[in-house]
């Protein structure tokens, strides 16, 4: 689901719900239909969960595995990708 678009429009959502506290409320409440409507292909029948983050509260997400990937590309790629350090850079 995270395609390039996807992840372009993943960020504006974000400074929505920064700048939009009735955004985030609908973005914590249903973020499959608020996502639809700003653009993202969120398949049918996948479920999707929207957590903030805040002083006192930390979600770390544990991808998938890849399944394409031998044991030493993963050993490779162990530093990871994250689209939302990408972002405040």
């Amino acid at each position: 689901m995270l395609n390039e678009e996807n992840a372009k429009v993943a960020g504006r959502v974000i400074a929505k719900a920064w700048a939009d506290e009735g955004f985030k409320v609908r973005l914590l409440a249903d973020p499959a239909a608020v996502l639809a409507a700003e653009g993202v292909d969120v398949p049918a029948g996948l479920r999707l969960s929207v957590v903030e983050n805040t002083e006192a509260s930390y979600t770390l997400v544990l991808p998938a595995r890849p399944t394409d990937l031998s044991d030493e590309e993963l050993d490779g790629a162990s530093g990871g990708w994250c689209w939302y350090c990408e972002l405040s850079l």
